[in-house]
């Protein structure tokens, strides 16, 4: 009774665990197999990461259907390039600021009820989003994007740190690989998934209907499949044998470690031309069309959705390519250095940013150009989605880890995609020198080249954190609390944190 009681209770404290006892008894009579040291078995972990993997698809997916019919929402409310790059930015700043709370309580409370609770609130906002029809209501469309936000802030900082208290080493690499596959695949089918919906209804609206639909289903799958697991209790030193520490002192340590911080700095500068791209890249090779003389000009209250299909289709290949190339890469230069991870992420966004740079270029003489190195920026771009998180992960204690992946988001976004998308807009809106076609192309064209020199500096980041990322990965392993760490001791039938140096003799 004491074994399946122990199976059905969330994980809220350490209380119990290790002690002695007829459950002690009962679990020394049984294989090792059978109760692993997280508390889930490996076929419910398995599926555990399958729906994490598929939430994780639909999140992205949900965030990148606005970006896909972006020509049409334009045209419905006349707006500006500066005012529709505020779409994506009010959702990651939303996103952001929720992300070190969510990160706080998923160190601390029930995982998978958090989980639930933020993805069934986004998937109700989204629904009230596709119902603003008055299109002097552009603001409440931008107040409903904010509050999807707070989905992905509950999903985006705990999901790691599930996988991670299931999997360790390579098995922990490859379900993490799994895990931001969904990254760029959910992106691609965010375009593919609202264009085509968008010009099959004839209204933009429709687009933002399906994922609510599907966020219905992952809210069940998340009930019924997802189990808790035991925090850090697979690692070779589980979470009960480390001290947890204030808030403040996470941060405190968090900042400095060399290789989290640094790293840190890599991942903005991708999620600083990833945010770029995503929601104007479709409208550059829509407005390139025109230009070219490819496609007339858009007249009629639904513009055609090709180019965000056609970059979807891009999206989704290049995610998959990008991500599995450059876990394969890490995983064969690792038997020659220990600094492979830092090193690949490094080359990835060094060799995008020559690509990138020169399919903006090329834009306005060969279309086909155009997209044979969009493709390749985008591979080579794609390459740290996994390595990035695998890095966090070991260079950071077990009981710090939603703390690092909340702080890691707040800074990745503040400085990356929570502005780019509106920097481009009002960049390309003040090179704009008279109101036509060639001049819509002609300042976006300018403004994006910006990602192109964003992504050196970010090569450049993860090339430090290579010289860094031995020694914080051994403090990790090898991390012991100083003597003055706090412990927790009864105190009158309750427990209290004190000083160890207190109730030492």
């Amino acid at each position: 009774m004491t074994n399946a009681a122990s199976d059905t209770t969330p994980f809220f404290s350490d209380e119990g665990e290790g002690s002695g006892g007829e459950g002690a008894e009962t679990e020394e009579s049984q294989p090792m197999e059978e109760e692993p040291a997280s508390g889930v078995s490996n076929r419910r972990a398995i599926m555990t990461v399958a729906v994490l993997c598929y939430i994780n698809l639909l999140n992205y997916m949900d965030r990148f259907t606005v970006a896909g019919v972006l020509p049409d929402i334009e045209k419905f409310f006349k707006i500006n390039d500066g005012t529709s790059g505020l779409l994506q930015t009010v959702f990651i700043c939303s996103y952001m600021f929720l992300a070190p709370l969510f990160g706080y309580l998923g160190d601390r409370y029930h995982r998978k009820l958090i989980m639930c609770v933020g993805i069934s609130m986004w998937s109700v906002v989204t629904l009230a989003s596709s119902y603003i029809y008055t299109k002097e209501h552009f603001w409440a469309l931008l107040v409903t994007r904010g509050l999807v936000g707070i989905g992905e802030a509950s999903y985006s900082t705990i999901a790691p740190t599930i996988i991670a208290d299931l999997f360790v080493k390579e098995r922990r690499t490859r379900m993490l690989t799994f895990f931001y596959f969904a990254i760029p695949v959910g992106s691609g089918m965010g375009y593919i998934v609202g264009s085509k919906v968008a010009d099959f209804a004839g209204d933009w609206h429709w687009a933002l209907r399906v994922t609510p639909v599907l966020g219905v289903l992952a809210v069940f799958l998340l009930v019924c499949v997802v189990k808790e697991p035991k925090r850090g209790a697979i690692e070779a030193r589980p979470e009960h044998t480390l001290h947890r520490t204030s808030w403040l002192q996470d941060m405190q340590a968090l900042c400095k470690n060399a290789s989290f911080m640094l790293s840190t700095m890599g991942f903005t500068a991708v999620a600083f031309v990833t945010g770029s791209l995503a929601l104007w890249a479709p409208a550059f090779l829509y407005r390139a069309a025109i230009f070219n003389g490819e496609r007339p000009p858009c007249t009629g209250e639904s513009c055609g959705n090709n180019d965000s299909l056609y970059f979807g289709l891009i999206t989704c290949v290049t995610g998959i390519l990008g991500v599995a190339s450059g876990v394969e890469i890490s995983r064969r230069l690792k038997v020659v250095t220990a600094r492979a991870d830092p090193l690949v992420c490094a080359a990835g966004l060094l060799l995008a940013a020559p690509f990138l740079f020169l399919a903006v270029s090329f834009a306005q003489a060969s279309t086909i150009a155009t997209y044979v190195f969009i493709f390749l920026g985008e591979t080579f771009l794609s390459m740290n989605w996994a390595i990035v998180a695998d890095i966090l992960l070991y260079v950071v204690v077990p009981t710090r880890r939603s703390t690092a992946s909340a702080f890691q988001i707040v800074i990745s976004h503040l400085l990356g995609d929570a502005g780019s998308p509106y920097l481009i807009g009002v960049v390309s809106d003040t090179l704009k020198r008279e109101d036509s076609y060639m001049w819509a192309f002609r300042s976006l064209q300018i403004s994006l080249l910006i990602c192109s020199f964003v992504a050196v500096g970010g090569g450049a980041a993860f090339l430090a954190t290579a010289l860094f990322v031995e020694k914080d990965k051994q403090i990790a392993e090898s991390y012991t609390p100083s003597d003055d760490a706090p412990i927790v001791v009864p105190k009158r039938g309750r427990s209290t944190k004190v000083p160890v140096s207190s109730v030492l003799i």
